[in-house]
Formats: structure tokens, C-alpha cells, sequence
């Protein structure tokens, strides 16, 4: 299969996308801590964005997938997630996203945004759901409440001192999720070492180009 155009999307592409896939890599600027903190801050989230050649290898990447699995979701719970799990509705062990650990699985984000060296990109994936907003697709307070709890306890008291400053999170509105059918939170963590990361996620992170 050939490079996916723009048109050709398999996933809705925002307007920031299309500006993106009309730059090349040496245009692109890649998103820094500070900048992360201001965009996570304001919830301007769909300008979070991958560099143009990640971006066209996803489409090309999510294409061949669905093609092949018939949804992202069958993929990942045919690869990536517990097997427990079985398929969607799912039964999780809690009805609170987070209680129990068996509904949660921590993994490296395998198609990151365009991120400085030193950021690395983790999704949480949930059997649980998280309550939203019906009207904006947004989390509401109780929901946010409880991801910023379990995001201090999983991710940010394992650093120690200072470690909040190391963690963000966010969860996309609706509307920007590639991967709907399946509950997700994204973390970001900044200059933190391999082996945390492979103790959080049970994987080593890897090298990008």
C-alpha cells in the first residue's frame, strides 16, 4: 500500500494535520516541555501534534490496520492489551476507572506526538470508562479528580521530590480520539530513565528516527 493522502485518512484529520502533512521534517518544531505545560494547561488540545513523516507512516500504518484487524481496537487487544480483557462491552473488575489494576494497562505511546529529545509519551488504556461531558466531549470534574489522583500515585510519587514536574497528562476530547471504542489517558514525562519507564509500562522504550 502507498502513502495514505490526506484525503484518504483513515481517522479524521484536524486542520493543525493538514497544515502538518504540508511541511517536511526540517520544518516541523517540535514540542517542548514548556510549550506542552501551556498547551495541556489551556486544553488546547488539537494542536498537540507528530512530526510530518510520523504522521504519514500513522495513516499509512492505521490504514493497513484496520484493513487487516478491521479496527484499531481488535488490534490492540489482539496485541497490546490483557487478554482478560476480552472485547468490548468489557466487564472490569471496577466501575471506578483506576481502582482495581487488573482494568488499567500502561504502555509506551507506539506513535508518539513530535516531542524534544527526553519527552517520552505513555497512554494508559482502561476497560473502565471515564465520564464525559455528552454536550463537549470533554471530562468532567469528578472524572478529572480521579485521573489526576491515580496519574500522582502510578507516575509522580515513584520520582520523589520534584517529580510533579516531571509528569502531565492529559485525555483527549472525543472528537480528537484516533482510538474511540477504547478508554485511554496520555502522559508525558520529561528526563526520566529507561528503567522507570520499563517499570511503569513493562517495556523498554526505543529509539525513534
Amino acid at each position: 500500500m502507498g502513502e495514505v493522502l490526506p484525503e484518504e485518512s483513515p481517522f479524521p484529520l484536524t486542520e493543525v494535520d493538514k497544515w502538518i502533512l504540508s511541511q517536511t521534517d526540517e520544518e516541523f518544531r517540535c514540542h517542548d516541555w514548556e510549550d506542552l505545560k501551556n498547551v495541556i494547561e489551556n486544553n488546547d488540545l488539537s494542536v498537540l501534534k507528530r512530526k510530518p513523516s510520523d504522521l504519514r507512516r500513522y495513516m499509512k500504518w492505521t490504514a493497513e490496520t484496520k484493513a487487516q484487524y478491521g479496527s484499531m481496537t481488535n488490534y490492540l487487544l489482539t496485541h497490546r492489551l490483557p487478554q482478560a480483557w476480552g472485547t468490548p462491552p468489557f466487564t472490569p473488575a471496577s466501575l471506578i476507572p483506576f481502582e482495581d489494576t487488573s482494568d488499567f494497562k500502561v504502555l509506551i505511546n507506539d506513535w508518539p506526538y513530535g516531542l524534544e529529545p527526553g519527552i517520552r509519551h505513555i497512554v494508559v488504556w482502561l476497560r473502565t470508562p471515564i465520564p464525559t461531558d455528552a454536550k463537549t466531549g470533554d471530562m468532567v470534574p469528578e472524572s478529572r479528580a480521579l485521573c489526576e489522583d491515580f496519574v500522582k500515585k502510578y507516575f509522580v510519587d515513584s520520582l520523589g521530590p520534584g517529580g510533579e514536574k516531571q509528569v502531565l497528562w492529559f485525555k483527549n476530547w472525543v472528537a480528537l480520539q484516533s482510538v474511540r471504542a477504547l478508554e485511554h489517558i496520555h502522559v508525558l514525562v520529561n528526563n526520566v530513565d529507561n528503567d522507570t519507564i520499563k517499570r511503569w509500562t513493562e517495556e523498554r522504550p526505543q529509539l525513534r528516527n
